[in-house]
Formats: structure tokens, sequence, C-alpha cells
């Protein structure tokens, strides 16, 4: 992979995870949760139930970790766009189309998977707003970025 993909893969990454976890701090205030607990929240994907009584330096393993599996994603998304350059060339489709798998995947298979201690519910207006956020706030960027890295800065 050249220096300008890895450059634009980080940028992707990183746009899409600090916008993704901007809407999901938003919207877990608004429901009254801290955001520092729901760091922790994420963290508890790898530490299990203990993560939830941890304090500031396991809100920052959960954000680290937030934005580590954004890079894997834009990695994977950059990847398939080598191998498939229409996904790059229908960045805002494919983008929105990425971000659904995404959001699939993580519920379905990631979250089941880890030592996340709760249920994984679909709950009609919370799963709506994260399959939008996911759509456009995550998968968009980073198909943009993938874009970009494959045509480079023309």
């Amino acid at each position: 992979m050249k220096t300008g993909q890895i450059r634009y893969l980080l940028i992707g990454g990183l746009i899409a995870g600090a916008l993704d976890i901007t809407f999901a701090i938003s919207f877990a205030a608004y429901n009254g949760t801290a955001p520092l607990q729901l760091l922790r929240i994420v963290a508890s994907g790898a530490f299990g139930k203990e993560a939830l009584s941890g304090g500031p330096a396991m809100a920052a393993f959960g954000l680290a970790a937030h934005f580590g599996l954004s890079l894997a994603w834009a990695g994977v998304y950059l990847m398939l766009a080598r191998l498939w350059p229409s996904l790059a060339r229908h960045a805002l489709a494919c983008g929105v189309v990425f971000g659904v798998l995404v959001f699939f995947v993580m519920r379905l298979v990631v979250l089941p998977a880890s030592a996340f201690p709760f249920a994984v519910h679909f709950k009609p207006l919370a799963s709506a707003l994260d399959l939008l956020s996911h759509m456009f706030l995550f998968g968009f960027p980073i198909a943009l970025a993938a874009r970009k890295a494959i045509n480079g800065d023309n």
C-alpha cells in the first residue's frame, strides 16, 4: 500500500470514528448516560462487566478501541475498493451500503462474540438513528477517503 493510500485510510477512519463517537456520545447523553460511561461501555467489549466500574483509563481504552475499530473498517473498505474499483467510483452509494454492513456485523457478530456484557437489542428509534449514523457519518467518509486513496489527489 502506498503512503498516500495509508494517509487517506487514516483520514477516513479517524473522521468516521470521530463522527460516530460524537453521535454515540450525544445520543447517550440525551438518554442520561455520561460520556465517560459510554466509553467504558465500549471498553466492556474487551473487559466485560468490570469495565463499567473502571475509571478514566478504562474510558480512554474504550476511545482507543473505538478508533482502532474505525481504522480497521476503513482498511477493509480500502482493501475491497482496490479489488473492486466500482466501490471507489460510486462512493456515496457504496459507502451507505458499507455503513449498513458495519452496523449489522457489529451488532450480530462482533458484540456477541466479545465480552460485551449486555444483550444486543434493536429498539426501533435507537436502531434507526444508529443505522443512519453508520450509513452517513461512518460509511460515507470511509468510502470518500478510499476514493481519494485510489484516485490520488486529482
